[in-house]
């Protein structure tokens, strides 16, 4: 763990290396004060010399603002330091989560890594300025002042001997309690964040279906419980406070009674024993500080596992030593392919896949809900491994590509249908960055989006608001499926991409899709018989099997799924589903 974090301190080393050099030139300075101090009040004051007030007190101005001179530059370079590594943190982290593939991605809930990139990675900022600033402070203040206690007087430093005993005893205890409850703190963050995506995401569902009560209350719940257990771990560490001030108290009335002794008998001067109340209170606070840093990194260790972990993720799928970077054609090879979303379960999405499809076919797929039909398509460009068999794409493995130029050449509208902040055309670039305005409006032409676009006031600056919520359904298919052609794919899949699109528009895209991308392979997942039934063949999914491959004709024929379909849709006007459950 500390192994991995170090490495983020990266460009910030000479910053981390340099505020503890400045704290301790603070402390230092700190230090010596209360030293000088006691030089003015016996050399100074009761010997009556002004000339010696002014020589001392002149050195103790100086030694001041050089203590607040280095003190200066520690916060600065501790600023700069912890800042600095919490942003490498951060961009490693969200570098490395764009780089799993959809099986990383599934072992982790979205709040959950927003929480780790946000609050856990503060922790971490914090503990690490603590860490080089502060937790160097206390430790070095403590051993100068008993060092220097030492020095005045060697009978009354037993006294901060004992005490240091009594509070250390006292902080590990608290230290030690508190470290549990903060270790579990985390988790309910995953919670409450979970509760404000979900419902931002679905406020529309939610309000729909009168559900405000009912989020306002899973809200509640979470920010309740992550309440008590602040409270639980603050309550503990409240306890610092009286144990610091007992012992405080308890030292100071101690060295009171046998310093004033030392001073009748002439064993210690006044000035000394001044300065020895300074450094009783430099001692006691050192202490203090020093339980509050061991309480940070308690915090701190928890956000810490929690960030490697996700810095530690090995990516599932990765390059090959020397990859294939381009894609020859959209042919599509399934040789007896099994997969399983739980390697070694036993439980297989899909089973004994084995076909080819040509290079320009119009490909239907069909099956109920859970049939596999997405994870089919989703072994086509990579986005998981099957676990037996090969997966080809233009007569390679597509594990022998460069995944970045296996997928620019397989375009994948998913189910769900996702758009950016941003205007369309930054939209529909997302699929060719260098695309001019001429392609990007040919391919909203292909995709029938042309029609509704034109009707906007600003065409396309048309801004497009969060996750697309400002534009219909069937709009966002159309610009999904518009950004998808400008790639310019040897292979499109539409995974149901066209559910919220009206049939006569569903069937002007594929007419536009047979005449002007015929050397395009296209894979068209639908549950309605009407957008597949002019494809060249129809692959009929069931529980994850292949359980018809032809032409449409032929499976009306001889595939009783696709016969039901046909007959529950064109014939009985019901849909898929309602003729599974029949």
């Amino acid at each position: 763990m500390l192994e991995v974090l170090s490495k983020e301190i990266g460009e910030y080393k000479r910053d981390t290396l340099l505020t503890p050099l400045f704290t301790a030139a603070e402390v230092i300075m700190e230090v010596l004060i209360p030293y000088v101090i006691a030089m003015i009040i016996d050399y100074g004051i009761n010997a009556g010399n002004f000339g010696e007030v002014l020589k001392y007190g002149l050195l103790m101005v100086a030694m001041a603002f050089a203590s607040l001179y280095f003190g200066t530059q520690a916060g600065k370079y501790a600023a700069s330091a912890s800042t600095g590594f919490a942003k490498n943190v951060r961009n490693d982290m969200y570098q490395k989560i764009q780089e799993y593939s959809f099986s990383n991605i599934d072992k982790y809930s979205t709040a959950g890594l927003v929480t780790r990139m946000t609050t856990d990675v503060t922790n971490l900022q914090n503990a690490f300025q603590m860490v080089i600033r502060i937790a160097v402070r206390p430790p070095l203040m403590l051993i100068v002042s008993v060092i220097m206690c030492f020095v005045i007087s060697k009978d009354l430093s037993v006294i901060f001997l004992v005490a240091i005993v009594i509070l250390a005893f006292a902080l590990l205890y608290i230290t030690a309690n508190a470290m549990t409850t903060f270790s579990q703190v985390f988790s309910k963050y995953d919670d409450l964040n979970a509760s404000v995506q979900e419902n931002v995401t679905a406020i529309r569902v939610v309000k729909a279906f009168v559900r405000e009560d009912y989020e306002n209350k899973k809200f509640t719940d979470a920010a309740g419980n992550l309440k008590k257990m602040f409270i639980k771990a603050e309550s503990i560490i409240a306890l610092n406070t009286p144990a610091m001030n007992l012992t405080v108290f308890g030292c100071i009335i101690a060295l009171s009674w046998f310093g004033a002794q030392h001073v009748v008998a002439g064993s210690i001067t006044t000035g000394n024993l001044t300065s020895m109340f300074s450094y009783v209170m430099s001692i006691l606070v050192s202490l203090m500080m020093l339980s509050m840093v061991f309480v940070m990194i308690t915090m701190s260790i928890a956000s810490a596992r929690r960030v490697t972990e996700v810095l530690k993720e090995d990516p599932d799928l990765k390059n090959p030593a020397d990859p294939i970077m381009e894609v020859p054609d959209g042919s599509i090879d399934f040789e007896h392919v099994n997969f399983s979303y739980r390697s070694g379960s036993g439980e297989y999405v899909l089973q004994d896949i084995d076909l080819h499809i040509n290079s320009g076919e119009t490909i239907g797929i069909l099956g109920p809900t859970g049939s596999g039909k997405s994870t089919f398509v989703a072994l086509i460009s990579r986005l998981y491994d099957a676990n037996e068999g090969v997966v080809k794409v233009g007569g390679h493995d597509v594990r022998d590509y460069d995944m970045a130029a296996l997928r620019d050449k397989v375009s994948v509208v998913l189910q769900q249908n996702t758009l950016f902040s941003g205007s369309i055309l930054d939209n529909l670039r997302w699929g060719k960055e260098d695309a001019s305005d001429e392609e990007c409006a040919e391919a909203c032409r292909l995709a029938c989006a042309d029609e509704f676009i034109e009707r906007f006031p600003d065409k396309y600056e048309t801004k497009i608001s969060q996750g697309g919520t400002n534009v219909s359904g069937g709009q966002r298919q159309r610009l999904c499926i518009a950004r998808a052609l400008l790639k310019d794919p040897k292979i499109l899949v539409l995974d149901d991409s066209t559910s919220a699109v009206d049939t006569a528009t569903d069937q002007k895209i594929r007419r536009a899709f047979r005449e002007k991308i015929p050397g395009t392979t296209k894979l068209i997942i639908s549950q309605r018989i009407s957008s597949i039934e002019d494809a060249d063949r129809v692959i009929v999914m069931h529980r994850g099997c292949i359980s018809g491959f032809d032409t449409p004709a032929r499976l009306l024929e001889t595939n009783e799924i696709y016969r039901e379909v046909y007959d529950t849709q064109v014939r009985g006007g019901g849909d898929f589903d309602a003729a599974a459950n029949a």
